[in-house]
């Protein structure tokens, strides 16, 4: 079911949004090589704590940890480990903050040292496939309407949207109702009204869009080994448009 939030919730999910924010902010100065993906996740945790948030992630079907950590060719939901990164690595740092029962969902990425042109082009396609999918997330427009601002974007540029994990509602829920797909389905699904908040968090490939699962039945990897990349913003809908409430650029 879709809920629609009030004003109230939508500014107690922007609080949220704001610790969320800033930890990313703060995930800009860490990330280098040499660091592990559990101390990015050790950060986190503790930035959500020192701000009075807790992180929804963990025991959510019985996930353990506060983020997922992504390096690569994995798609989503990668474990944190004792894993170095190295320079030339593409990290995505994907968490939920949980502030006083509102929730806040936004993923990143990151360019770990020196970077390929190929990291740096297939990031700056994905960022900006992310927003052209908010900015067709507009009252009277359909769930259809961003996957078809997305796929119109990326496909041309040689790159595959993955199919298998797709945006969300978000409330007092991590996922609810509507799922957001980023590419063209044949159904044009809900359409979008004032006070329904929603994620959209493409995961561009650089090969084949399909994956398959590690053993510990959570961490996705590109079928190819090609690299992946994801971008994710929590954003209301609003009659002056979506309203970001994961913007890092309110706090930089």
């Amino acid at each position: 079911m879709i809920t629609i939030k009030s004003k109230h919730e939508i500014e107690g999910m922007k609080k949220s949004g704001e610790i969320l924010s800033k930890i990313h902010i703060g995930l800009r100065d860490i990330i280098k090589p040499g660091i592990t993906t559990l101390e990015i996740n050790k950060f986190c945790h503790d930035f959500m704590l020192k701000h009075g948030a807790k992180p929804k992630q963990i025991g959510y079907h019985g996930y353990p940890y506060a983020t997922c950590t992504s390096v690569n060719d994995v798609i989503c939901h990668g474990f944190p480990s004792k894993q170095k990164l190295k320079s030339g690595d593409l990290i995505t740092v994907d968490m939920v903050v949980d502030l006083d029962g509102y929730l806040s969902d936004s993923a990143w990425s990151y360019a770990v040292g020196d970077v390929s042109d190929e990291v740096k082009n297939l990031m700056e396609v994905t960022k900006e496939a992310m927003y052209r999918g908010i900015e067709a997330a507009v009252i009277g427009n359909r769930i259809v309407d961003i996957g078809k601002a997305i796929q119109n974007f990326v496909e041309p540029k040689g790159y595959s949207i993955v199919r298998d994990f797709c945006g969300h509602g978000i409330g007092v829920e991590m996922h609810e109702d509507p799922q957001v797909p980023h590419y063209i389905t044949a159904t044009r699904g809900v359409r979008l009204v004032e006070g329904m908040v929603i994620t959209v968090e493409p995961m561009i490939n650089t090969g084949d869009w399909r994956c398959t699962i590690d053993d510990d039945g959570w961490t996705a990897r590109t079928i190819d080994g090609g690299l992946s990349c994801q971008y994710e913003h929590t954003f209301a809908i609003t009659k002056d448009g979506p309203l970001i409430l994961t913007d890092q650029s309110l706090y930089e």
